[in-house]
């Protein structure tokens, strides 16, 4: 039972990470592209700034929970998976740097190249990561003597279609967030790029569908488990949300789009169960949820650790989101 559950807990927390950090993600995709002035740039910062930091904490949570409660698949990711995560850890420090000393310099060669460092720190681990949960959904070259692949095998057309659907979902997600933190003619830009975006995620949402049923065994759990198909049916609901209230309602959108990513990532979990990293070459090479667990004792007192820590970091979130959910003045100056 406590290998199920921290099977969902797994999931979950991958989730919050790709609908949280994924507008901080979206909105440094767009950066370079998107502002037309300073001032432009100053709003984008400042509508990420006091919560980037924190929402990047539950991929560390992520990672952490899989450490302990699956380390032999955390060994494993690690392993196999080694450069790919590497260059989405220097792109989130990357990110981390260019976007704090951003304005803290007045050279204009400098600058250019933390703004580029900022777009770039912010695609690699949207596109990377997406790469990797492709592989991951559709099994790794897994046999008795280990992992049989490297990054450009891991650039295939599936990892591909996938890792560019994170990319559309999470500038889809950031200019919805911009358009609910900005006012004027930022928040238009932003509410008609968003439009734009939307039909580009359905495109790519409906790609990765369709060729998930021919390249994965994704389907699988749906087929015997058809009370499952509440999951990717929420799933279309919040996309179809974000479409329907984008001009209507801000908070309405985002929180839409973040039930579309948290339910997109769920879609692929569940369709992974037990499994957390499936082999493409059989089965029994496979790393479950039951074959790379911890013991039940440590699965025993992490849970009793996730119920009285989780609704304490679930307060201070709702807090700090609601402290800083004002709209930003059209021609402000300071903040970042």
């Amino acid at each position: 039972m406590l290998n199920i559950l921290w099977f969902i807990i797994w999931g979950l927390l991958w989730a919050m990470y790709f609908a949280l950090d994924g507008f901080d993600l979206g909105i440094g995709m767009l950066f370079p592209f998107f502002a037309k002035s300073d001032q432009d740039k100053r709003a984008m910062l400042e509508s990420i700034g006091p919560v980037w930091d924190a929402n990047e904490v539950w991929l560390i949570t992520a990672g952490g929970a899989t450490f302990a409660a699956f380390p032999i698949t955390y060994a494993y990711m690690f392993s196999f998976l080694y450069l790919p995560l590497m260059l989405i850890l220097y792109g989130l420090i990357i990110r981390a740097v260019c976007l704090e000393f951003r304005y803290k310099v007045n050279n204009p060669t400098i600058v250019s190249l933390l703004e580029f460092g900022f777009f770039l720190g912010s695609l690699l681990p949207a596109l990377l990561l997406g790469v990797a949960f492709g592989n991951i959904f559709q099994g790794l070259p897994i046999d008795q003597n280990g992992y049989h692949g490297n990054l450009i095998t891991l650039l295939n057309p599936f990892g591909l279609i996938t890792g560019i659907l994170f990319v559309v979902a999470f500038l889809l997600h950031g200019s919805i967030w911009l358009s609910f933190r900005t006012e004027g003619d930022i928040n238009l830009r932003a509410k008609s790029l968003a439009r734009k975006l939307w039909f580009i995620t359905l495109f790519f949402a409906v790609l990765f569908l369709v060729s998930a049923y021919f390249v994965t065994n994704l389907y699988n759990n749906y087929f015997s488990m058809p009370y499952l198909l509440i999951v990717p049916v929420l799933c279309v609901l919040g996309l179809l949300g974000a479409g329907f209230f984008i001009y209507s309602s801000e908070i309405m959108a985002f929180l839409s789009s973040a039930i579309c990513i948290i339910f997109l990532t769920f879609t692929g979990v569940g369709g992974l169960y037990p499994n957390l990293i499936p082999s493409s070459i059989n089965n029994a090479f496979s790393l479950s949820a039951f074959n790379s667990s911890s013991s039940q004792y440590t699965l025993a007192v992490m849970t009793i650790v996730v119920i009285i820590f989780v609704p304490i970091v679930l307060f201070y979130k709702f807090w700090t989101y609601k402290t800083f959910s004002y709209k930003i003045k059209e021609g402000k100056e300071e903040g970042y």
